[in-house]
């Protein structure tokens, strides 16, 4: 599933294409992924153009001319493609026709996105009880959201409504990076721990972002190109173990990563 890297790329996509062009047509093969009646879609947009795209987590949000936002969460496969002169992508849910001949397609492959549409940014955020975007945590922060939590750390970063962006692939990369075991509660590490996953919480999503989430290109040394039960940890002689930690594919190396007696 697209996490926080993944958007910063939609995102970027979206302001070389898309933006200060005027929207002639919407239409929608498919609405089932509409958060709001294909009219309201209609009135807040054609005639409008796309002002500018800010990105909060796992949504990409952007803000119309006519002060409305269209708001992009792209599940496992959702994507955006701008084009002309070419079929529309397969598996489109929305698209839009810009006065220059150029289309915008929002397509989703196994219907888990959603296309929404707000009053504004923070109206967006407070109505989804969403967290702080995790690349925007001050350290001080970031610790003072672990404060007084009990449950496991992979929990914590993956709880959107505590911080915003994290999933599975990059928390087990963090995790993985410190030598601290998933499951490990809260409560019970250092504030030397937790300064340094906050440390690898901006490295790890900052590289990703650079390398545009081309996973092949992360360092050898990285968990993500090794994410398969039995597969050789890339640090030492151990194995790769996958686990469910609050209900989430997790993996990890038992040799690097101690649990918690």
């Amino acid at each position: 599933m697209p996490e926080l890297p993944e958007i910063a790329f939609n995102k970027k996509y979206v302001d070389a294409t898309a933006l200060h062009k005027k929207i002639t047509q919407l239409s929608f093969p498919d609405d089932s992924l509409l958060q709001a009646p294909k009219s309201h879609f209609d009135k807040a947009l054609k005639g409008e153009e796309l002002e500018e795209t800010t990105r909060l987590g796992k949504y990409l949000l952007i803000k119309i001319s006519s002060g409305k936002w269209l708001v992009f969460h792209f599940g496992m496969t959702g994507k955006l493609v701008y084009y002309q002169n070419q079929e529309t992508p397969k598996y489109t849910k929305m698209l839009l026709s810009f006065d220059n001949d150029y289309h915008l397609a929002y397509s989703c492959r196994r219907k888990l996105g959603k296309i929404y549409l707000a009053e504004g940014f923070e109206e967006f955020k407070k109505e989804n009880e969403l967290g702080d975007d995790a690349l925007e945590l001050s350290e001080k922060q970031f610790l003072n959201l672990l404060t007084d939590k009990s449950g496991s750390i992979k929990g914590a970063l993956t709880d959107q409504h505590l911080l915003s962006g994290i999933g599975n692939v990059y928390s087990d990369e963090m995790l993985y990076q410190c030598g601290i075991h998933p499951k490990s509660k809260v409560d019970k590490l250092s504030e030397a721990e937790k300064k340094q996953l906050y440390k690898q919480m901006k490295k790890v999503l900052k590289m990703a972002i650079d390398k545009e989430g081309e996973r092949s290109e992360f360092p050898s040394d990285y968990l993500i190109n090794h994410r398969k039960d039995g597969e050789d940890c890339p640090k030492c002689s151990g194995k790769i173990k996958q686990i469910k930690v609050s209900g989430r594919s997790t993996y990890f190396c038992p040799s690097c990563q101690k649990e918690q007696k």
